[in-house]
């Protein structure tokens, strides 16, 4: 992983205040690359900026980075034996906090994978902050886009893990939700501009992944859009700039209003989002595989890869989405991409957390030679 370890940020940071209100995006030392965002905010909060190395701010690698948007959590792990009933209280055997968060999960799982990172986003200046930055930075991920947020907590989840595997989880936004400010400047998105793919989450507002998705729309950068985290409909404005939504089987059905308990149901469940405007739907089905639509044409499915173990389903579709993004900006065809991303995903529910389980690129690859 030699070349995500040249633009791996120093792992000491330093945080210094900025009086003025600032977007997000600013640095707070000079570089040439990427360029700083600079924009015009009446939001009043205090921000501290993260000083990163030179070393950080620079990408050597002639590939264009492959940038995140989006959210980064503490998940606060529980392992239970079952969910709760209604007012019942049970008792977990284990609890630990690990950094998440569906945006901070796919940036470090695009490092791990050897390619070229940044992330975008908001923590606040806490423990619970300092743990994220401290997780992205160890998985090589640049973090020259960060802000850490003084009136807002870092976002976190409560994940209730069981024997199984599964999880059920619970958000609270944060840092993640508020404090950004109105616009995030017009000459300002110099590393969305310049990326080979953006992806996006719904753990941040709306607003901030319209502005994002319109800025690679207009120099020619494909977005991802992962529909997980916000509840309720993606606004059209959003979906008008996507290339590619990617829901789970539930996120699929909240969007559509429709059943999608078969094929046939995920199908025409598609079809309405073809309508919505977005020809490629990428669609995660859990241990029913996966499957890409693309509006006209046969769907491409592809199953699990089995793992010989399933120990935490945590980061699994994070992993998926991620790898697939890397492997289509890399020129693989859109089967190779399918199958490179069910390899990742496989070797992600084997280890528990879900940025601990983020796979490497050769392990990757070894496991795609095996099948």
């Amino acid at each position: 992983m030699e070349s995500i370890a040249a633009i791996s940020p120093s792992k000491h940071f330093h945080l210094t205040q900025s009086n003025t209100p600032t977007n997000p995006f600013l640095k707070s030392i000079k570089t040439q690359v990427p360029t700083q965002f600079i924009t015009k905010s009446t939001t009043p909060f205090r921000r501290f900026i993260i000083k990163s190395s030179l070393k950080a701010q620079t990408n050597p690698s002639p590939k264009p980075p492959l940038v995140v948007v989006g959210s980064a959590n503490a998940d606060i792990y529980v392992e239970i034996d079952r969910l709760p009933l209604e007012g019942e209280t049970i008792s977990a055997h284990t609890g630990q906090t690990l950094a998440g968060g569906k945006g901070a999960n796919q940036a470090v799982c695009s490092a791990k994978l050897d390619y070229p990172t940044f992330f975008v986003g908001q923590v606040g200046e806490d423990a619970h902050g300092k743990l994220i930055i401290g997780a992205l930075e160890d998985g090589g991920v640049g973090v020259d886009y960060l802000s850490v947020v003084c009136d807002a907590p870092t976002g976190h989840a409560v994940v209730m893990l069981q024997p199984d595997g599964q999880n059920s989880i619970i958000i609270v936004g944060g840092a993640n939700m508020s404090c950004w400010p109105e616009r995030l400047g017009d000459g300002g998105l110099e590393v969305v501009r310049n990326a080979g793919i953006v992806l996006l989450q719904r753990e941040i507002p709306d607003s901030v992944n319209i502005q994002v998705a319109k800025e690679a729309n207009r120099s020619g950068v494909p977005v991802i859009l992962d529909a997980g985290g916000a509840d309720g409909p993606v606004p059209s404005e959003l979906l008008n700039f996507v290339d590619i939504l990617s829901p789970n089987e539930t996120e699929l059905a909240r969007l559509t209003g429709l059943p999608t308990e078969n094929f046939e149901q995920i199908s025409q469940a598609v079809v309405k989002c073809h309508e919505l405007g977005v020809n490629k739907v990428l669609v995660k089905l859990g241990a029913k595989g996966s499957a890409l639509f693309i509006k006209g044409e046969e769907p491409i499915k592809q199953p699990i890869i089995s793992a010989s173990k399933v120990l935490d389903t945590t980061g699994a579709g994070d992993t998926f989405t991620a790898a697939f993004a890397i492997a289509l900006v890399e020129g693989k065809s859109q089967k190779d991409c399918m199958k490179f991303a069910a390899a990742a995903a496989s070797l992600c529910v084997q280890v528990k957390g879900a940025i601990p389980s983020m796979p490497d690129r050769k392990s990757v690859l070894d496991l795609l030679q095996s099948v």
